[in-house]
């Protein structure tokens, strides 16, 4: 019943009872004899009911009050008597500041995050808005030059129908990785994990690459060590080959002229670390923390006129991950980079 009124009710309330007791107390003592007497046992018998009522009523606004800061910091109903039981008068208003100020940070945090994600987003869709808009406006000047006359030139007909078929193959590929980041990132992607050889798997890497380093001047190496000619590894092979296809062509993209990319191996007790080692441009430590996002690009200009997605480090990441492996980066600006991550033994 006390639920619906507020503090001022109760001081009012109590204040009114107060005197109208003082009153039924104070009053006789004019009309007894022995007013000594009187007031010496009917004050304490006054002061006594008084304490009662006023704690009684204090309890109830305050029970009142923090059951219900109690019910919506932990969302889960509580009847007043569990509440009572889990929380003693000496140390409730304690426990519920300790969890308030614990609730407070949690939410100060929470609100962080949604901030920089909202952030992320935001940036996110303006990059995939920029990375498909290239594309698409190749497409639609080469198209619109060919229905203007350029379909009967020999000379052009060809070449542009070729541009628009390479600017139609990158946007697909743009598609094809925010598809395979998103059931990554969703769990809805299964992984086929089969035991083989990491070595080799390597060799095929670079056998594909081998053109495309060789244009770029860059040498690829395998560094064996004492390891043997063959490390088993319990892994999706095709994911894998995807992420050393990716550290392999960004270290020939950002290599100096002449530079080389080196793949070398760590034997571990249950693990095998792979390192991908370049001597190119590096990575400012400014941007170290945000390599692996989607689109993020270290040289905006460079990095768009080589013709990837934008996307390679961020599959990287979401597969390892996967994997339930560890991903680190050493780099230094001008000096070249170093890739690593962990796979399972075979």
């Amino acid at each position: 019943m006390f639920k619906k009124f507020s503090p001022g009710f109760f001081s009012f309330f109590i204040t009114l009872t107060g005197l109208v007791l003082f009153g039924i107390a104070v009053i006789p003592a004019f009309l007894i004899t022995n007013k000594l007497l009187y007031l010496a046992f009917s004050l304490p018998v006054l002061i006594i009911f008084f304490f009662i009522m006023v704690r009684y009523l204090t309890n109830r606004i305050v029970f009142n009050k923090l059951e219900t800061i109690y019910r919506t910091i932990h969302h889960q109903p509580v009847t007043t008597r569990q509440f009572k039981e889990e929380f003693s008068e000496r140390d409730m208003i304690g426990k519920i500041q300790e969890d308030v100020q614990h609730w407070a940070e949690e939410k100060t945090l929470e609100i962080s995050q949604l901030k920089q994600m909202e952030k992320y987003r935001r940036e996110f869709l303006g990059n995939v808005s920029h990375e498909l808009k290239t594309p698409i406006f190749n497409i639609q000047g080469y198209i619109l030059t060919l229905l203007e006359g350029g379909i009967d030139d020999s000379n052009i007909n060809k070449l542009y129908l070729q541009r628009a078929e390479k600017s139609i193959n990158r946007m697909i590929s743009i598609v094809e990785d925010l598809e395979s980041i998103s059931r990554l990132e969703s769990g809805t992607f299964k992984l086929d994990f089969t035991r083989f050889d990491l070595v080799r798997l390597v060799e095929e890497v670079f056998e594909n690459l081998e053109m495309y380093a060789r244009k770029k001047n860059i040498s690829l190496h395998i560094k064996r060590s004492s390891l043997g000619s063959a490390l088993w590894v319990k892994a999706d092979k095709k994911r894998i080959f995807e992420v050393i296809s990716n550290l392999v062509i960004n270290s020939i993209n950002y290599g100096k002229e002449s530079g080389k990319t080196i793949v070398s191996f760590k034997d571990g007790a249950d693990h095998i670390t792979v390192f991908v080692t370049d001597n190119g441009i590096g990575i400012p430590q400014k941007d170290m923390p945000r390599i692996f996002e989607r689109f993020y690009r270290v040289d905006q200009s460079r990095s768009r006129n080589l013709g990837g997605t934008g996307l390679g480090l961020a599959i990287v990441k979401h597969v390892i991950e996967a994997h339930n492996g560890t991903l680190r980066v050493n780099s230094r600006w001008h000096e070249g980079s170093e890739f690593s991550f962990t796979l399972e033994k075979g």
